[in-house]
């Protein structure tokens, strides 16, 4: 995984290539995700003389739309799956300027401790948007819990699963409202941010998850 120093420099460079004005706004995730901008913004101010206002959003939608409708100046919270469908979705005209890392997506449950334990019949909740709810079917691919038609495929949804030998029923679900589902389903998807915002954490709560890091999260502009 890149070490903190070097993300910081890739923000900054970011910041420092594409600032206009002696202000520039970046749009990012609230929770955990929001301290690496935190951190890069006062070394901003220090070492490059530039202000940095954050604006922080709750839902993968609203911050490429305020980036598109010039609200913000850059954005930092996605991955590159996620980024080509909305601009192919929504026509937006955004570039990419520079990658980090986007944190793993991981199984949480009320109700079991380890994967041996998910039964048949099982009601699993997954990420709507695109991409994300692609990164979580794969993974259940790789566990052998389900078989999707493209295991590569990061834009597959719960149409593109080819076989379900333990019927699982599957609720796609806003990805910011999947902690909120815990107390409702057996087995929930959750991005680390918003895990964390709920008090989970992911090296401890985390049934199982894709691993350290996943794919890289893109700074993007219009």
């Amino acid at each position: 995984m890149m070490n903190l120093k070097k993300l910081l420099l890739t923000i900054l460079t970011s910041f420092a290539v594409n600032a206009l004005a002696a202000d520039l706004k970046v749009g990012g995730m609230s929770g955990s995700e929001s301290d690496l901008l935190v951190a890069a913004k006062k070394v901003a101010k220090d070492k490059f003389g530039l202000d940095v206002e954050i604006i922080l959003f709750d839902d993968y939608v609203t911050p490429n739309i305020a980036l598109a409708d010039g609200d913000i100046d850059i954005n930092a919270f996605q991955h590159r799956p996620y980024l080509e469908r909305m601009v192919e979705d929504r026509s937006f005209k955004l570039a990419v300027v520079g990658d980090t890392f986007v944190y793993p997506i991981g199984a949480y449950s009320k109700r079991i401790k380890s994967i041996d334990e998910l039964k048949d019949d099982a009601t699993i909740a997954v990420p709507n948007d695109p991409s994300n709810e692609g990164r979580t079917l794969i993974l259940l691919h790789k566990k052998g819990l389900i078989t999707l038609e493209d295991p590569k495929n990061l834009e597959a949804s719960i149409l593109d699963i080819k076989e379900n030998p333990h019927n699982f029923d599957f609720k796609e679900i806003e990805a910011a409202q999947l902690p909120r589902m815990l107390d409702e389903v057996d087995l929930a998807f959750i991005n680390s941010g918003f895990a964390v915002e709920a008090g989970l954490s992911p090296s401890e709560d985390a049934v199982f998850s894709e691993g350290t890091v996943a794919i890289h999260e893109h700074y993007c502009f219009t």
